[in-house]
């Protein structure tokens, strides 16, 4: 899995997987936006106006935690 996100177009993707077929790209939100191949599996999802969606609540970090394990790991962000 991979976090990207792009400040000069406020876009933070979430890649699931590889991409290893065509997507189609559906919009749930005006902000949401989730990549899904013909077979029904998703390979990522867009936030539009990251910005707003990410690093309010939580002081600009993300929390990474292992369910089975509790084990969790922050990770700051810095989005400007």
């Amino acid at each position: 899995m991979r976090f990207t996100y792009d400040p000069r177009y406020n876009i933070a993707y979430i890649r699931l997987m590889e991409k290893r077929a065509e997507v189609e790209g559906i919009r749930v939100s005006d902000e949401l936006v989730v990549d899904v191949a013909p077979d029904g599996t998703v390979y990522g999802i867009e936030l539009l106006n990251a910005n707003e969606q990410l690093g309010r609540e939580d002081g600009g970090r993300i929390l990474v935690v292992n369910e089975a394990t509790e084990e969790r790991t922050e990770i700051p962000l810095t989005i400007q």
